[in-house]
């Protein structure tokens, strides 16, 4: 049903350092790189399907109150280092990884990037 999902930065290449540490630490990898925008997805994938990129208006980026695109863990030990990698590239701690209520296997983490956007990690794969 989604075919991608944008957030704003106003630093492209501190949004680089940070989203290719996270996401790589997920088994994901930045697939374009343009002199506005960063697009991620899969190895494999032909198009990006998570984007970072400065806003078409101009003005600067802010982050959505309510929204957080979560992408998918392989595994819990990927999730543990989603949410260390993330710190260490300046991003802040909005839930350590742990089991969750949402349900017996789900296993998650909660960070903002250095923008403010905030996003998660999850793996539903039992411990």
């Amino acid at each position: 049903m989604i075919r991608y999902v944008d957030v704003g930065t106003n630093d492209l290449a501190r949004a680089a350092r940070f989203y290719d540490a996270v996401l790589g630490a997920l088994g994901y990898q930045r697939l374009s790189t343009g002199p506005q925008s960063l697009g991620y997805g899969a190895p494999g994938m032909e198009q990006a399907v998570f984007w970072v990129m400065r806003p078409w208006d101009g003005r600067e980026a802010s982050a959505g109150n309510g929204s957080m695109p979560a992408f998918t863990a392989p595994s819990r030990a990927a999730v543990d280092a989603c949410h260390a990698a993330g710190l260490a590239q300046g991003g802040t701690d909005e839930g350590a990884p742990g089991l969750r209520d949402y349900g017996p296997d789900f296993y998650a983490c909660y960070l903002r990037d250095p923008d403010g956007n905030k996003l998660s990690a999850v793996c539903d794969q039992p411990g």
